[in-house]
């Protein structure tokens, strides 16, 4: 089930595939299509789109999160494993998982440790 979380390109939430949705997007196989196409053709990527190239992975993130999205790119960063955890601070996720601050608050990452109890990211 795709979770709603802060986009931070799109700058407002938006349904994130998890890796099992993913793949049945599939909107790497979207890439290869569209770049074959071009080589192909030598029409531009708007052109690309005007021709309907991307619809497929377009159905399936309708089909899997209830959102119609318009651009097959944007599904690109519309998966939970990029981002990191939510801020401790603002509740906004961390822009990767690695991230040690949040870039909407500027707060310092705190971690959970096995307690239950905050670490900062300089204890982790």
């Amino acid at each position: 089930m795709p979770r709603t979380l802060y986009c931070w390109r799109c700058k407002t939430d938006m349904p994130m595939l998890t890796e099992e949705e993913w793949q049945l997007a599939h909107p790497m196989g979207y890439i290869a299509q569209a770049q074959k196409y071009r080589e192909e053709t030598g029409c531009s990527l708007a052109e690309s789109h005007q021709r309907g190239l991307g619809y497929l992975t377009l159905e399936a993130y309708e089909s899997i999160t209830g959102f119609k999205e318009t651009n097959p790119n944007a599904i690109l960063h519309h998966r939970l494993s990029l981002y990191g955890p939510p801020c401790h601070a603002c509740g906004k996720p961390l822009r990767t998982p690695a991230a040690r601050s949040c870039a909407g608050c500027g707060a310092e990452r705190v971690d959970e440790g096995l307690d239950g109890l905050p670490l900062s990211s300089s204890d982790a």
